[in-house]
């Protein structure tokens, strides 16, 4: 019996238009909206990142939105160089994206994110 050989005419070029840079849980869940639009929130749901100058308990806090929804922060461990792009006008650099829902999981741990740096145009 006669070997098929498989030829390849077309090559594959992957390009990357985003890198993740981070993966939290979203911190304060509990004590915002998010229970308000939990259904709504599915795995690739895109969300919003607002720099906070006005919290009272975080200089570098970043709160996290879907829509006009506010759901809570990016963690305080990991906010800081967030905050200072954002400060620096580079909102557009970053897409979050909603990476894991659990109804199930305590409230602080129910909507894990993930942070993607976009490429430059």
């Amino acid at each position: 019996m006669e070997k098929k050989k498989t030829v390849v005419t077309e090559e594959f070029a992957y390009v990357e238009t985003k890198r993740c840079i981070a993966h939290f849980n979203i911190a304060g869940f509990s004590h915002y909206d998010g229970c308000q639009v939990f259904g709504k929130l599915k795995i690739g749901t895109a969300l919003r990142l607002v720099r906070d100058k006005e919290n009272m308990h975080d200089a570098d806090a970043v709160a996290i939105f879907y829509k006009n929804v506010k759901l809570g922060y990016i963690p305080a461990s990991q906010n800081e160089m967030y905050a200072d792009f954002l400060d620096m006008g580079y909102s557009d650099a970053f897409e979050l994206l909603v990476q894991r829902c659990d109804p199930t999981a305590h409230p602080e741990q129910q909507i894990t994110v993930a942070l993607y740096l976009k490429k430059a145009n």
